[in-house]
């Protein structure tokens, strides 16, 4: 089971047989959602309902909503104080700090390489591009969020490749772990993690091969 917590709205609800779909406020394809998976809820779902969910993987691959609930009938952001024990999910603040922990150590080779690269040519640019798309690129997620919960015109997902790929894919990789979007699409992260592998390769190469 995915330990993110998603939304999204309830678009189809067939009440006697017990299930639905749910659309991801992310824009992604609509998930399973059973009645068994709301044991708490205080009334049956309804169409429009916002949802909050985790995920999960069935062995046929499609993915479905599981520990679900109604958002104003349980609130999963405010769960009842408890002392922490090993393997709870971490607070807010130890998110944070694990995330930037992730980061730095993606951006450790490019920004040895970069100004390794700014040493040797006194080119600055690739040190100004990597924070100044990756805003942009952070942007254009939130964006394209707000779109997607709108259900207006999109932007495409190979304009946020093309923005990772000039440098922005730090950017992308916090807005999916703090926007929650972006983050399931299987198809969408191979092509990401593609892009982060070959930045990450062909700064290698340079600081092996490069100019001394």
């Amino acid at each position: 089971m995915n330990a993110d917590l998603y939304s999204g709205k309830l678009v189809i609800w067939k009440d006697d047989r017990g299930f639905g779909f749910i659309q991801p406020d992310d824009g992604g394809k609509e998930v399973f959602l059973h009645i068994s998976e709301l044991k708490d809820s205080p009334r049956r779902p309804r169409i429009n309902d916002t949802i909050y969910y985790y995920c999960t993987t069935n062995s046929d691959g499609k993915t479905r909503a599981v520990n679900a609930s109604i958002r104003g009938l349980k609130k999963r952001s405010e769960p009842p104080l408890k002392k922490p024990r090993p393997g709870d999910k971490p607070g807010p603040k130890t998110g944070l700090a694990l995330l930037l922990v992730k980061l730095l150590l993606l951006l450790s080779l490019p920004l040895a390489g970069a100004t390794h690269f700014n040493w040797v040519t006194g080119n600055y640019w690739p040190l100004l591009l990597y924070p100044v798309m990756s805003v942009f690129t952070f942007v254009l997620y939130a964006d394209d969020k707000t779109r997607a919960r709108q259900k207006i015109w999109r932007t495409s997902e190979q304009t946020l490749h093309v923005c990772e790929l000039a440098g922005g894919w730090p950017g992308g990789y916090v807005a999916q772990r703090v926007l929650r979007h972006k983050s399931i699409k299987p198809s969408y992260q191979f092509e990401f993690w593609l892009i982060v592998v070959l930045h990450q390769f062909a700064w290698l190469v340079w600081l092996g091969f490069g100019l001394k």
